[in-house]
C-alpha cells in the first residue's frame, strides 16, 4: 500500500497562498461592479417610492373631485329650498310665518356662498396637486431612465464576470477543504479585519506586504525556511518568502488564466 504524503509546512504555505490568489481574484471582480448593485436598489427603492406618492396624489386628486361633486349638489339642494321657501311665502298667515321663511331662505343662500367658496378653494388645491403630479411624474420618468442605464451597465458587467466569480468562488471552495479548518479561519479572521483583503503577504525589501513595517532578519530567515506558519506582528497577516508567492503567482497565472 502506497504511504500517504504527508502535509508540511511549506504545502499549507503554498495552499493559504493561492486561496488568496483566488479570493484577490474575486475581490478585483467585485471592486469593478463596485457600487453598482447598491445604486440599482437605491435607486429601484426611489422609484418605488415616487409611484406609491404619484398613486397617493392621484387618490386625493379623486377625493378633492368627489368633495366638489357634494358641494354642487348641496348647492342645487339649496336652490330647491329656497325655491320651496320663497313659494311658501305667497301663502303665509302671518308676518311670524314669513320671517320664519325668510330666515330659512337667507340660511340657504348662506349655504351656497360657503359651499361655492368651499369649491373654489377645491380647485385651488387640484390646481396644486396637479403641479405636484406633472412634477412627480417628470421625476419618475429621469429616474427610471437612469434606473434602465444603471441595469444595462451592471448586467453588462454581470455578463462579463459571473462565470468567472462563480468558478473562482467554486475553486476556493476547494482550497479551503485542502486546508485545516482552523487556518482557514485564521485566514477568513485575517482577510476581514484588515482592508484589502490580504490575508498573506509575501516579504518585500524586508517588510510584509502593503505594510511598512520592517521584518527582523531572523524573522525572515524562519518564515523563509518554510518550517512554521509566521505572521506579522503589526497586521496579523500570514507571511510567506518572495520566492515561494512567485512561483504560486506563475502557477496561479495560468489555472487563473483558464478560467
Amino acid at each position: 500500500m502506497a504511504k500517504k504524503k504527508e502535509v508540511t509546512v511549506e504545502d499549507r504555505l503554498r495552499a493559504l497562498y493561492d486561496l488568496q490568489l483566488i479570493d484577490s481574484r474575486i475581490d478585483e471582480i467585485r471592486n469593478v461592479r463596485g457600487e453598482l448593485p447598491l445604486e440599482v436598489r437605491d435607486l429601484e427603492d426611489e422609484v418605488a417610492g415616487l409611484n406609491t406618492r404619484l398613486d397617493k396624489l392621484v387618490s386625493n386628486l379623486e377625493v378633492v373631485d368627489n368633495d366638489i361633486l357634494a358641494k354642487k349638489n348641496q348647492i342645487e339642494e339649496s336652490k330647491t329650498l329656497i325655491k320651496k321657501y320663497t313659494e311658501q311665502q305667497d301663502n303665509v298667515r302671518n308676518n311670524r310665518e314669513f320671517n320664519s321663511l325668510t330666515k330659512e331662505v337667507e340660511f340657504q343662500e348662506l349655504e351656497i356662498e360657503l359651499a361655492e367658496k368651499h369649491i373654489r378653494e377645491f380647485k385651488a388645491q387640484i390646481e396644486q396637486k396637479k403641479v405636484v403630479i406633472a412634477s412627480t411624474k417628470d421625476r419618475v420618468k429621469q429616474r427610471e431612465t437612469h434606473l434602465k442605464h444603471k441595469k444595462a451597465e451592471l448586467n453588462d458587467i454581470l455578463a462579463e464576470t459571473q462565470k468567472e466569480e462563480e468558478t473562482l468562488l467554486a475553486k476556493s471552495e476547494d482550497y479551503k477543504k485542502q486546508i485545516e479548518d482552523r487556518l482557514v479561519m485564521a485566514y477568513d479572521r485575517i482577510r476581514k479585519n484588515v482592508k484589502n483583503g490580504l490575508a498573506v503577504v509575501p516579504i518585500e525589501r524586508g517588510a510584509s506586504g502593503g505594510s511598512f513595517f520592517t521584518i527582523p532578519p531572523q524573522v525572515q530567515v524562519e518564515i523563509a525556511s518554510r518550517k512554521k506558519v509566521i505572521t506579522d506582528e503589526h497586521s496579523g497577516r500570514i507571511l510567506v518568502d518572495a520566492e515561494l508567492a512567485e512561483e504560486q503567482k506563475i502557477k496561479m497565472a495560468k489555472m487563473l488564466s483558464k478560467i
